[in-house]
């Protein structure tokens, strides 16, 4: 209204109420989520199960930033090493990031919900679903660079859908940073980025490339790798040789297409195939958002022909629950006049089961029993052979997933009750070195007193060598974490003595291993620290 010839009229826009609706659900159950994986670390904890391999690794290579490491890339390292800042030893602190990532995924899966036309029924249906997805309650349990991979392919993904309803083109920044920090995070980024490519270019929606922006988001994401790929270039491309070596040695274990397509079955849990399975059929039918439909199946191919093991598809499935939400809402809808798409549980049933089904399956992504009562429980429901098995190395007991957890605190026990052992004058020139990342991190992050461990594995023959392949140390004292044999040591050592043996009921069983006192070199120092290189 104007009460004068020279006022101007204001029209003020009513706030987007299913928006706001939309984002308070979400956050709703992303702060559950991040409450959850607090509750079940917590409780873990108390059943005696430590540290992942993994984890220890992590949080060596944060007291190492770099722009790239052998065989992850820089931001799992970056997380390790503020969690460590901020929270200590603390085990809830250090998978803190992993549990928040686990939320924010939950909480993109609803917001995506919402893009693509959901209501709150779609956005419940799918959270749920996602919430109680084994895999990622196992994923997210720990510290990793699988627990962010969601948060960032979703994110550029939801960029490019809301691009697709009309908004900016300015969105491609968020693409490009989204884009930048999941390469950054994990290099197979890459692979998926290949597929949603394709998918746009045998689509329609291939005109979103023609934008300016597109060039200052693609600009963006490559300005933010650049610093990765330069540090691969400098130290000779090792994660190119650390992946043909995985091939080489047979390290993963190698699907037919059929089990390929049935392990993300069973990895997914199968009832949850009754949501992402209609979601890829919703996708695949309607124009508009057949790009995301044929994304993933061009993913899964690529995945596939590269013998990728089987849970690197996992993190792209949210779009999936997301569109099976709204699946699921419009056959409601078709089915029975008068329901209410804004009713927050718009199919008890169908949660009910994917609630009771997650939960049934806990014990298999999570480590809530104590080991005799999982291999009971595992036994009963005739479960513990499907246990996930990704790679040929022999288990005991436990899956690795869990094993791996166990006899760190014990190997440390024993070295320094070793080092102890030693006259003053010897303490100062003792070298650790170990078979693998696991024993040297967990010497490195839970001992106290002792020399920095070395090992060939990986980023540490890297930390340990003088850049020209050679190991810095004279040899004089060494404590080795080997699986060899006093034989074959005397080839290189006057003195060989077995001082200690590490390994628990529950450690893998290629964690059995002698620990030696080697005195006397027979050979000079440094030894050629380029045989030991092993990237694997």
């Amino acid at each position: 209204m104007a009460y004068g010839s020279g006022m101007k009229t204001t029209v003020v826009r009513p706030p987007d109420t299913e928006l706001r609706n939309a984002l308070m659900v979400a956050c709703g159950f992303g702060i559950f989520t991040v409450l959850l994986h607090v509750a079940l670390t917590l409780w873990v904890r108390h059943e005696g199960y430590g540290y992942f391999r993994d984890e220890l690794y992590y949080l060596i290579c944060g007291r190492h930033l770099a722009w790239g490491y052998v065989d992850h890339g820089p931001m799992v390292a970056l997380q390790a090493r503020v969690a460590e800042t901020l929270f200590g030893r603390s085990l809830v602190g250090l998978r803190m990031p992993a549990a928040i990532a686990g939320g924010v995924r939950v909480f993109l899966t609803g917001i995506l919900a919402w893009a693509l036309g959901g209501r709150r029924a779609a956005q419940v249906l799918a959270m749920a679903a996602v919430l109680m997805t084994p895999c990622y309650l196992g994923g997210d349990s720990y510290l990793s660079m699988n627990s962010c991979e969601s948060m960032f392919w979703m994110g550029a993904l939801l960029a490019l859908i809301l691009m697709e309803r009309g908004g900016s083109p300015r969105w491609w920044l968020l693409f490009g940073a989204a884009a930048g920090l999941g390469l950054l995070n994990k290099p197979d980024m890459t692979f998926f980025l290949l597929a949603l490519l394709l998918a746009l270019l045998l689509t329609p929606q291939r005109r979103l490339l023609g934008s300016k922006w597109m060039l200052a988001g693609v600009g963006l994401m490559m300005l933010m790798v650049a610093p990765y790929i330069a540090w691969q270039v400098r130290n000779h491309w090792p994660t190119w040789e650390f992946l043909q070596n995985g091939k080489l040695h047979h390290k993963v274990v190698i699907l037919r297409p059929a089990a390929f397509v049935l392990a993300q079955i069973t990895t997914l849990l199968p009832t949850n195939l009754l949501i992402w399975g209609s979601g890829l059929v919703w996708l695949l039918r309607r124009e508009r958002w057949r790009w995301l439909g044929l994304m993933y199946v061009l993913f899964l191919a690529i995945m596939f022909v590269l013998h990728a093991k089987d849970y690197y598809v996992v993190p792209v499935y949210p779009i999936l629950f997301a569109a099976g939400g709204l699946a699921w809402e419009s056959w409601r809808r078709s089915a029975a006049t008068g329901w209410n798409p804004e009713r927050f549980l718009g199919f008890p049933i169908l949660e009910t089961v994917l609630i009771l089904g997650g939960l049934l399956v806990l014990p298999m992504s999570n480590p809530i029993l104590p080991p005799a009562q999982w291999i009971a429980y595992a036994s009963a429901l005739h479960l513990r052979n499907q246990a996930s098995k990704t790679e040929m190395n022999d288990s005991g007991p436990l899956p690795q997933f869990y094993a791996d957890r166990f006899g760190w605190q014990e190997e440390v026990d024993q070295v320094e009750e070793v080092m102890a052992s030693l006259p003053p004058d010897e303490r100062g020139k003792v070298t650790l070195i170990c078979d693998n990342y696991g024993e040297a991190s967990a010497l490195n992050f839970l001992g106290h007193g002792l020399p920095f461990a070395m090992s060939g594995q990986n980023n540490y023959w890297l930390w340990a060598g003088d850049g020209k392949g050679n190991l810095i140390s004279d040899g004089s004292v060494v404590i080795d974490v080997e699986n060899t044999t006093v034989e074959h040591l005397k080839r290189y050592f006057d003195s060989v003595q077995v001082v200690g043996q590490i390994g628990t009921t529950y450690s893998m069983p290629f964690e059995h291993k002698k620990i030696f006192l080697l005195k006397g070199p027979k050979q000079p120092f440094p030894l050629d620290w380029q045989e030991h290189r092993i990237y694997i």
